[in-house]
């Protein structure tokens, strides 16, 4: 346990370490879950749960505690290549339009 007079102290020292894996506070606040969270350099964040792991969630940290992750649909990631195709048509250059009909 460390101790500290704010929030923003808190969240100073909570990411000072150089690993990132998994972090945990308590609240009753929704407004507090959402701003400390956001500010929380970790991978995984637990709020009023001491082991916030599920098979469907992505699993892994950042900093030092590694980059990517496993399981959910994140962990296909490292084994996919991403492409985008862009396809427009021009007027009278593959336009259906130009098409003979059937008769």
């Amino acid at each position: 346990m460390i101790r500290f007079t704010s929030e923003e102290e808190a969240i100073e020292k909570a990411n000072h370490p150089e690993f990132g894996l998994v972090a945990y506070f308590f609240t009753n606040d929704l407004s507090h879950t959402y701003r400390v969270s956001e500010k929380l350099k970790y991978g995984m964040v637990g709020v009023n749960d001491p082991a916030p792991f599920a098979v469907q969630a992505p699993f892994g940290g950042v900093k030092e505690s590694g980059m990517g992750r496993e399981g959910g649909r994140y962990g296909l990631d490292d084994y996919l290549d991403t492409k985008m195709v862009l396809l427009q048509f021009v007027k009278g250059q593959g336009d259906r339009s130009r098409v003979p009909k059937k008769r």
